[in-house]
C-alpha cells in the first residue's frame, strides 16, 4: 500500500507542478494577486508529495520489498542498512527521484523564505521552477518509474554494485545534487527577471544567496566524490578527468563566475547581460551533465541508464529549457541599460578578468568532454580525450587565477591602484617566496612543485591581506591594542571573512596538489613478514587473513607502519568478493600521518600467501580535500551575513512594483 501511495504521490506532484507552471505566471502577466498567491503553497505541497514518494521508495528498500523491480535490481536482504538507504539513489530511477526531490526542495525553500520578493517576480520564478519539475516528473513516470511491480517477485535481490557499497554513496550524490540541481533557482530567477524586466541590483541580491548555497554544496560534493574515487578505486588517484567528473566541474566553474559577476551587478548594476547569461549557463551545464550520465552515451560507474528512449527524453528537456531560455535572453538582452562604469584597474575589472578565465576553462572542459561524443555520433570514429589534454589546457588557464585572487581583493571598487595593491601584498609575496625556498630545500624534486607551493602560500596569505590591513592598521592616535583589533574584527562584515576563507581554501588545495610531486609509489609482491620502505616509513606485511562480511567475504592483508622502530599506524587493505554480483573490489588501507597518507591496495594473491601490492606515500595529500572544506566554510560564513537577508528585503520594498528593463 505504501508503494502504491508513493506512486500516486508522484502523479499528484506532477498535477500540482502543471498548475503552478501556468496559474501564477498568468496571474503575474495579468496583475492578479490571487493567482500569484497560488505559487508558494503549491510549491510546498509539491515538495511534500515528492518527499513522500521518496520515503515510500526508501521504505521498500529498507523492508526488502522484492516485488519492486528497482529493489530487486539494486538491493539484497543481507546488505547493511546504510547501503539499503543510500542504495535508493545508487541507480537510475532512484537517483532521478532524488534529483526531482532536490528540485522541489529548492522551490519550497524559495516559497517559504521569499516574503520580501515582489509578487510578480516570485510567481514567475516559482512558475519556471515548476516547469522544470513537471518535465522531470513526467520523465520519471513515463520512462523511469521506480515503483514498477514484478509479476513474480524473486526471493532475493541482485545486490548493489560493489563499488557503490561505500559510505561515500551516502554523502557524495546528495551533496552533488544539492549543488547542481540547486542551480535551477539561479536559472528560474534569471528567467523571471527576463519575463518581468526586473534586472537590477535587487535581482542580484536575490540571486546571490541561493547561488552561494548551491555552490557550497557543489564544492563539497565534488570534493567528496574526489576522495571517494581516491580510496575506493584502489589506484591512488583523486581526479581522472572522467566525463562524469567533468559534468559536475563545469557547473561549478560557471557558478563560481556567476557569484563574482552578481557581486558586481549588486554593487554597480554592471554586467547585467553577463550575469543573466551565467545564471542560464550554470544550470544548463547541469542539464547537460544529467544528459551525459542518464542517456547511456557514457559507460561509467556513475552512469546508470542504457535505454536510448530516456536519452531522447532528456535531450528534449535539455533543448526546451536551454533553447527557450537563450531565446528569451536574446529578445531581452538588447533592451538592457548599461550599468555603472568602472576603470579596467578596479575590483570590477579584476572580477571581469576572473570571469574570462573561468569561462575559458569551462569552455575547454566542455569541448574536451563533448567533442569525442559528437565525433563518434557524426562519423563513427572513436577518440579518447583524457588527462594529458586537460592538464595541458585547463591547468595553465587556472593557475593565473591564484596570482590574481589577492589582487582582486585588495583593489578598490570603480577605480583601483595597481601599484598600491601590489604594495599591500608585499608580505604575501614574501611568504610565498620563503615557502618556495623552504620546500625546495627540504624536498627538492620537481621545480614545479615548490613553485606551486610558493604560489599556494602567497594565495593563502594574500587572501587575508585586506582583512589584516583593516584589523591591524595603526590608529592615528594611541597604540594598537588587542582590544582594538578585536573591535575592528567584530565590525567587519562576515562576508569579508567568508571571502578570505574561500580564497584561502583554494590556496590550501593548491598546496596539496603541489605536494603530489614529492609522492612515492611502489608496486611490489610481498610475502608474510616482509618489509618495504615507502617515503619516511617502513611497512611490515603480515599474513593474509580471511573474514566474512554481511554480504561479502574478504581477504585482508594486515600491515603495520613503522617510523624508525616505533609503530605509528596499522592498515588493513583487502580484496572483497561479492557472491551475488560475482564481482570483487579492492578496499584500500589508508593511514593519515602528518597531513600525508600511506596508501596501500592489494591485487593478485598467490597460493603461498604472497600478494601484489601497490603502495604510496602522499605527503600533504589531505590538504586537497581540506582546502575544499575551508572554501565551503568561507562560503557558509558569507551566507550567514545578515546583509544577504536584510539588504534584500529593504531594497525590494524600495523597488517599484516592476522595474522595466528599458
Amino acid at each position: 500500500m505504501i508503494v502504491e501511495s508513493g506512486h500516486y504521490a508522484l502523479v499528484l506532484a506532477l498535477a500540482l507542478a502543471l498548475v503552478n507552471s501556468a496559474l501564477p505566471v498568468w496571474g503575474a502577466a495579468r496583475g492578479d494577486r490571487r493567482l500569484m498567491a497560488v505559487a508558494p503553497p503549491v510549491a510546498v505541497a509539491s515538495f511534500l508529495l515528492v518527499g513522500y514518494a521518496y520515503f515510500a521508495l526508501t521504505y521498500a528498500y529498507v523492508s526488502s520489498d522484492f516485488s519492486l523491480a528497482n529493489v530487486v535490481e539494486n538491493s539484497h536482504s543481507a546488505k547493511p542498512l546504510i547501503y539499503k538507504i543510500s542504495g535508493v539513489w545508487g541507480n537510475h530511477e532512484g537517483s532521478m527521484l532524488l534529483w526531482t526531490l532536490v528540485l522541489a526542495l529548492f522551490g519550497a525553500a524559495v516559497a517559504l523564505f521569499s516574503a520580501s520578493m515582489p509578487d510578480d517576480f516570485r510567481a514567475n520564478a516559482l512558475g519556471v521552477q515548476s516547469w522544470i519539475s513537471a518535465s522531470f516528473l513526467l520523465f520519471i513516470l513515463l520512462t523511469s518509474n521506480p515503483f514498477a511491480r514484478l509479476g513474480a517477485p524473486p526471493a532475493e535481490g541482485n545486490d548493489l554494485n560493489p563499488l557503490l557499497q561505500d559510505p561515500g554513496l551516502a554523502i557524495h550524490p546528495p551533496l552533488l545534487y544539492l549543488g547542481y540541481v540547486g542551480l535551477s533557482i539561479a536559472y528560474s530567477f534569471a528567467a523571471a527577471a527576463l519575463i518581468t524586466g526586473r534586472i537590477d541590483a535587487v535581482f542580484a541580491r536575490f540571486l546571490r544567496p541561493w547561488t552561494l548555497a548551491a555552490w557550497i554544496f557543489l564544492t563539497l560534493g565534488i570534493a567528496m566524490g574526489s576522495y571517494w574515487a581516491y580510496y575506493t578505486l584502489g589506484w591512488g588517484g583523486f581526479w581522472f578527468w572522467d566525463p562524469v567528473e567533468n559534468a559536475s566541474l563545469m557547473p561549478w566553474l560557471a557558478a563560481t563566475a556567476l557569484l563574482h559577476s552578481a557581486s558586481v551587478m549588486e554593487k554597480r548594476e554592471a554586467l547585467k547581460v553577463w550575469t543573466i547569461f551565467l545564471s542560464i549557463l550554470a544550470f544548463s551545464l547541469s542539464l547537460i551533465g544529467t544528459f551525459l550520465v542518464r542517456s547511456g552515451v557514457l559507460t561509467s560507474v556513475h552512469a546508470f541508464a542504457t535505454d536510448p528512449t530516456r536519452g531522447v527524453f532528456i535531450l528534449a528537456i535539455l533543448a526546451c529549457f536551454i533553447g527557450g531560455s537563450l531565446a528569451l535572453f536574446a529578445v531581452r538582452a538588447g533592451t538592457l541599460k548599461q550599468g555603472g562604469v568602472f576603470a579596467p584597474i578596479s575590483r570590477e575589472g579584476g572580477i571581469v578578468l576572473n570571469n574570462l578565465i573561468l569561462s575559458t576553462a569551462c569552455a575547454t572542459v566542455f569541448v574536451g568532454t563533448l567533442y569525442p561524443l559528437a565525433l563518434e555520433a557524426l562519423t563513427g570514429e572513436k577518440i579518447s580525450v583524457g588527462p594529458p589534454f586537460f592538464n595541458l589546457t585547463v591547468v595553465p588557464l587556472v593557475l593565473p587565477l591564484f596570482v590574481l585572487i589577492p589582487f582582486g581583493q585588495t583593489l578598490a571598487w570603480k577605480r583601483g591602484d595597481l601599484l598600491g595593491a601590489a604594495q599591500r601584498l608585499t608580505y604575501a609575496a614574501l611568504a610565498g617566496f620563503v615557502v618556495a625556498l623552504a620546500l625546495a630545500a627540504v624536498h627538492g624534486g620537481p621545480a614545479l612543485s615548490f613553485v606551486l607551493g610558493g604560489l599556494a602560500a602567497y594565495t593563502i596569505a594574500g587572501a587575508f591581506a585586506d582583512v589584516g590591513r583593516r584589523m591591524f592598521a595603526r590608529p592615528a592616535a594611541g597604540a594598537l591594542s588587542a582590544g582594538l583589533v578585536l573591535t575592528r574584527a567584530a565590525s567587519l562584515p562576515r562576508s569579508m571573512f567568508g571571502t578570505a576563507f574561500a580564497h584561502a581554501g583554494m590556496g590550501v588545495t593548491l598546496l596539496g596538489l603541489a605536494a603530489t610531486g614529492w609522492g612515492v609509489e611502489k608496486i611490489v609482491t610481498l610475502r608474510p613478514g616482509e618489509t618495504v620502505e615507502v617515503g619516511p616509513y617502513t611497512l611490515v606485511f603480515s599474513e593474509l587473513a580471511r573474514r566474512k562480511g554481511p554480504n561479502y567475504s574478504e581477504i585482508v592483508g594486515p600491515t603495520a607502519i613503522l617510523s624508525g622502530r616505533t609503530q605509528v599506524a596499522a592498515i588493513e587493505p583487502s580484496l572483497r568478493s561479492y557472491p551475488t554480483r560475482r564481482t570483487t573490489r579492492t578496499e584500500a588501507g589508508i593511514a593519515t600521518l602528518s597531513l600525508g597518507q600511506v596508501y596501500m591496495s592489494i591485487g593478485a594473491l598467490e597460493a603461498d600467501g604472497r600478494a601484489d601490492a601497490r603502495i604510496f606515500w602522499k605527503p600533504l595529500v589531505t590538504l586537497i580535500w581540506g582546502g575544499a572544506l575551508v572554501t565551503a566554510f568561507g562560503g557558509a560564513l558569507s551566507l550567514s551575513d545578515r546583509r544577504y537577508r536584510i539588504g534584500v528585503a529593504r531594497r525590494a520594498r524600495e523597488a517599484p512594483a516592476a522595474a522595466p528593463a528599458e
